[in-house]
């Protein structure tokens, strides 16, 4: 029976090409589009090099302080006060890694500009992410106390500065009016590493500003390396302790708020925690949302377009009727052709995903960014793609086991 759906469903959608090609260019572009965003979010929220360690990690990435009557609200990265002074304090974390956020400025060599992005760091920020070093080393406790004029630049920012293929070690490079000696050339990490990536990366005590006073906004972010997993509780709760030991005294600031958050609790908090809330369900729910009305539209059009054809199948409805053909085989016939509809569409929406991310991997538009298909997200859409094909085949399938054979022939005329 299945086998005789197959062919007839093969030879009505080869003979309404129109419809057949409407329907395969929605369900595919579909795919295609929920595919890539994915891999995008993938790559954004996975491990990766140089941050290999992400799921024993926490980041620090804001202070917030409140007033009491909420008529006053202050934000931004620690200052190196508050970092040095209590973060660094911590007993739990098996590391704590600090560095500045990227600043750009302007490097010369022979007289020619460009701009290069600075990261302050210290030692154990080497030791939290795990980069590959292609020249030399990192800079040691000895150079940071010494404020020692040395840098590490990525792999991107040497070619760019001596030249493709050259080497850097010992050499110099001028940045703010001031020569550094690299000491390191690392792998260059993918732009999408925010706390990891940089072109050129010098030690803390070099920073021009920032390392006085005792004010507890900066410009310096935290990553918490744990031992395992299971002290990720434990670093929370002596950060929320920790907190409670810190100075704010300045009016309007009486309420201090800060959270050390998993990667993706990093993002979703300002955005959809409103700074408070880690706002990670909050963010699911509107990716599921979003997921389902972006599916659900493909799935009103093809319904719709479902409907047309069977209007204009009515006759061949008709006489099948009268002779003796159930609405039970009418209606599994369709479903069985809106399912091959929708297998085909979903074929050719990995195939067009493979493709697209193939583009955008050799174009390098997101530098050193390496989009791959989520398998399990790929199962997920798959399937989704198939219940929507079900649902879509079901009310036209259904408004065809009721037509009337008489009216139905009449159609004919």
């Amino acid at each position: 029976m299945l086998k005789n759906y197959f062919k007839i469903a093969i030879a009505v959608l080869k003979r309404r090409k129109f419809f057949t090609f409407i329907s395969l260019f929605g369900i595919s572009l579909t795919l295609t589009i929920l595919i890539v965003l994915t891999a995008f979010l993938d790559v954004l929220t996975s491990p990766a090099y140089p941050d290999v360690n992400r799921s024993k990690e926490l980041f620090i990435n804001r202070i917030v302080l409140k007033s009491n009557k909420e008529n006053y609200t202050s934000q931004s990265p620690a200052s190196f006060y508050f970092v040095n002074n209590f973060v660094s304090k911590m007993k739990t974390p098996e590391k704590i890694a600090i560095h500045t956020g990227r600043n750009t400025t302007n490097a010369y060599q022979n007289n020619k500009k460009m701009e290069v992005e600075l990261m302050h760091t210290n030692v154990s920020f080497w030791e939290v992410y795990q980069f590959e070093f292609v020249e030399g080393k990192a800079f040691n406790a000895q150079d940071l106390e010494n404020a020692a004029q040395v840098a590490v630049i990525s792999a991107d920012t040497r070619s760019k500065y001596f030249g493709e293929g050259a080497l850097a070690l010992g050499k110099y490079v001028e940045a703010n009016n001031i020569k550094y000696r690299v000491i390191g050339v690392v792998k260059s990490a993918p732009a999408t590493m925010i706390y990891a990536n940089s072109d050129i990366y010098l030690p803390y005590t070099l920073a021009k500003s920032g390392l006085k006073g005792t004010s507890l906004m900066g410009e310096y972010m935290v990553t918490l390396l744990a031992r395992s997993t299971a002290d990720l509780p434990l670093i929370k709760e002596e950060y929320s302790q920790l907190l409670k030991k810190v100075p704010h005294p300045e009016k309007n600031q009486e309420i201090l708020l800060s959270y050390p958050d998993s990667y993706l609790e990093s993002f979703t908090r300002e955005i959809f925690g409103k700074g408070e809330g880690s706002g990670k369900d909050r963010f699911f729910l509107m990716i599921g949302i979003f997921v389902f009305l972006f599916m659900l539209l493909p799935t009103i059009n093809l319904v719709n377009i479902n409907v047309s054809r069977i209007m204009e199948r009515s006759s061949e409805i008709g006489v099948r009727k009268a002779f003796g053909a159930s609405s039970s085989t009418l209606v599994g016939q369709f479903i069985v052709e809106n399912m091959i509809l929708t297998i085909l569409g979903g074929i050719l929406g990995v195939l067009l995903s493979l493709l697209v991310i193939f583009v955008l991997n050799s174009s390098n538009l997101i530098s050193h960014m390496n989009l791959t298909i989520n398998l399990t997200v790929l199962g997920y859409s798959l399937l989704a793609c198939l219940v929507f094909g079900l649902m879509s085949g079901v009310y036209p399938a259904w408004r065809m086991s009721k037509l009337n054979v008489v009216t139905a022939l009449k159609a004919n005329n």
